[in-house]
């Protein structure tokens, strides 16, 4: 969903003139990742107006069809007399199964662009696929160097069938996209340039920080296309060279690694596309997981008495976003001390998230379960408390989400709990009433984990 760096639409435009057109698959939208999802259908509807809006710029317009997209290519390449097809090749079981059907019927061509490398370029000396992030990234650095010259321009014009302004089109449906994620590739370039200029200097460290704006926050405009994956890497790579010190260049090479990481997961799924369905490691599949119907409800909602967990939900609910360090802290929670399974926590991930990806939102999740490739060992279990006070040390993040909490003094806004009686009325904040008291004591639900995984190792 974007003009520059778009291989799809320069192959096409080498052939002449050109129709965009963006196919909504039922398949996709009424699927158990998709259906529930009405941030992230909002913000790809309102970027398909943003796309439609540039299109017209150069131009040309977006064609907007809905069915399956066999028949409305069938259907719309009948329309134009289209000789060829062209589109962004993606990774995801249903993907490829889609673009195998639509190849088999039609003259469909596939480019690269949703990764910088192709998920079978990236390969262990002896063939086959790497399951461990460090020596995949380092084969994947080790390849081609990428250089600006590689991010290929938007077109000044695209040549449009005076046919194609008579094609029927349809309105994307208006849902309100979340304010923090102004669609479309304009603010997606945006946001890249202010952040390799400043915040990607101090990545390394600042990008745990819950309280600070060290991230990108780009993730929603990877997710739909809106940002190049090269694009992205080759902004890394330049913010390396020009890095005023080995600190920030440091910064600068944790952002391309996190870059990598999505790569790495694309390249697991595309590998081994089970992960959807069960977990990577064969010996992690039978762990009695709680049925805990209450606790599951009080994590999403962000009612847990932990105030980083429930802070992270809200955000979560709110934004349809959470920050990195957040999703690992309640991925470890709900998995961990709550012993609820992962799966769950992935689907309401999928349902809540705008940058809701398969496969990036699966590895993280099998990743701090300790249950996939590469993954956490299970039996680290983060410490809630211990992250609050190292991520948001003042509180700040705690109080802006969770604002029953805002009176509450800096020693315990941690584990606000822990507040004696009196501290409680005199801050208004009365633990059992205006907030939860804990679901669980950290310490003492880690045995019971423990022993739930080994008996799923003892059963495999």
């Amino acid at each position: 969903m974007r003009l520059t760096d778009n291989q799809a639409l320069h192959a096409a435009l080498r052939h002449g003139e050109v129709v965009p057109v963006f196919i909504l698959d039922p398949n996709v939208l009424n699927s158990r990742y998709h259906a529930r999802a009405e941030k992230r259908c909002a913000f790809l509807f309102a970027g398909l107006r943003v796309l439609d809006t540039a299109l017209r710029e150069l131009g040309a317009r977006l064609i907007v069809r809905e069915g399956e997209p066999v028949d409305e290519l069938t259907r719309l390449q009948r329309e134009v007399g289209a000789t060829a097809i062209f589109a962004e090749e993606d990774f995801s079981p249903h993907a490829r199964a889609r673009d195998a059907a639509i190849q088999k019927a039609l003259s469909l061509a596939l480019t690269g662009g949703v990764t910088v490398r192709h998920p079978t370029g990236v390969q262990k000396t002896g063939g086959g696929p790497y399951t461990v992030f460090t020596p995949f990234s380092k084969a994947w650095k080790a390849l081609t160097p990428i250089t600006p010259r590689d991010v290929l321009p938007a077109p000044p014009a695209i040549p449009f069938p005076e046919i194609g302004r008579s094609l029927s089109t349809i309105e994307p449906p208006r849902l309100r996209p979340p304010g923090v994620f102004p669609p479309g590739e304009v603010e997606a370039q945006r946001r890249l340039e202010r952040f390799t200029h400043q915040a990607i200097f101090d990545y390394a460290e600042g990008r745990n920080q819950l309280d600070s704006d060290g991230t990108s926050a780009l993730s929603p405009y990877f997710r739909f296309g809106m940002m190049s994956a090269r694009a992205a890497a080759v902004a890394a790579l330049e913010a390396m060279r020009v890095a005023p010190s080995d600190a920030a260049r440091r910064g600068a090479e944790t952002w391309l690694n996190e870059l990598i990481w999505r790569e790495f997961y694309l390249h697991i799924l595309y590998n081994f596309p089970h992960v959807l369905r069960t977990a990577f490691n064969p010996a992690l599949r039978h762990i009695a997981w709680r049925d805990a119907p209450a606790d599951f409800d009080a994590w999403k909602t962000g009612h847990t008495g932990y105030p980083i967990v429930d802070a992270c939900m809200r955000q979560l609910a709110e934004t349809g976003w959470m920050h990195n360090r957040g999703r690992m802290i309640v991925a470890s929670f709900l998995v961990k001390d709550l012993l609820i399974n992962w799966q769950r926590g992935e689907q309401w991930f999928m349902d809540g998230l705008v940058d809701g990806d398969p496969a990036a939102n699966n590895g993280g999740w099998q990743w701090t379960a300790g249950v996939g490739t590469d993954a956490a060992p299970y039996f680290r279990i983060f410490n809630p408390v211990l992250q609050s006070a190292r991520f948001d040390p003042r509180g700040r993040f705690i109080r802006r989400y969770v604002p029953e909490l805002a009176t509450v003094p800096d020693r315990f806004i941690h584990e606000p709990g822990k507040m004696p009686v009196a501290e409680q009325r005199g801050c208004g904040v009365l633990i059992g009433q205006t907030y939860p008291a804990p679901l669980v004591e950290h310490a003492a639900v880690k045995a019971r984990t423990l022993a739930a995984y080994k008996q799923s190792q003892r059963l495999a």
